[in-house]
C-alpha cells in the first residue's frame, strides 16, 4: 500500500509541474499559476493511474531495488505519465474555458 501512495504522490507532483510548464508555454490557454498547477495535478493523477493500470509493473530485473521499494521503472513511468497528463489536462481545460468565454 505504501508503494501505491508514493506512486500517486509522484503522479500528482509531476502533473502539477507539467501543468505549470504547459501554462508557461501556452500563455493563451493558461489558467493562472494556481489553476495550471491544480488542473495539472488532477490530470497527472488520472493519466498516471490509467498508465499504471495499462502498463502494470515495470519490467526491470532489479530485484534488490524492487525489494527495497525503489522501482526506478515505476518512478519514471509515474513522472512521465503524470507530467504529460498534467500538461494535456491543463491545455484541455484552458481551451474549454476560452471557448466558453467566447460564446
Amino acid at each position: 500500500m505504501e508503494g501505491a501512495l508514493v506512486n500517486i504522490i509522484v503522479q500528482l507532483i509531476a502533473g502539477a509541474i507539467g501543468g505549470t510548464a504547459a501554462g508557461n508555454a501556452l500563455k493563451d490557454l493558461s489558467l493562472g499559476k494556481a489553476g495550471d498547477a491544480i488542473s495539472g495535478a488532477v490530470g497527472g493523477g488520472i493519466v498516471g493511474q490509467i498508465l499504471a493500470a495499462v502498463l502494470g509493473g515495470a519490467a526491470s530485473g532489479d530485484v534488490a531495488g524492487a525489494a527495497a521499494g525503489l522501482d526506478i521503472g515505476a518512478i519514471v513511468r509515474d513522472l512521465v505519465g503524470g507530467g504529460v497528463g498534467g500538461a494535456v489536462a491543463m491545455a484541455v481545460v484552458g481551451a474549454i474555458r476560452n471557448a466558453m468565454m467566447k460564446g
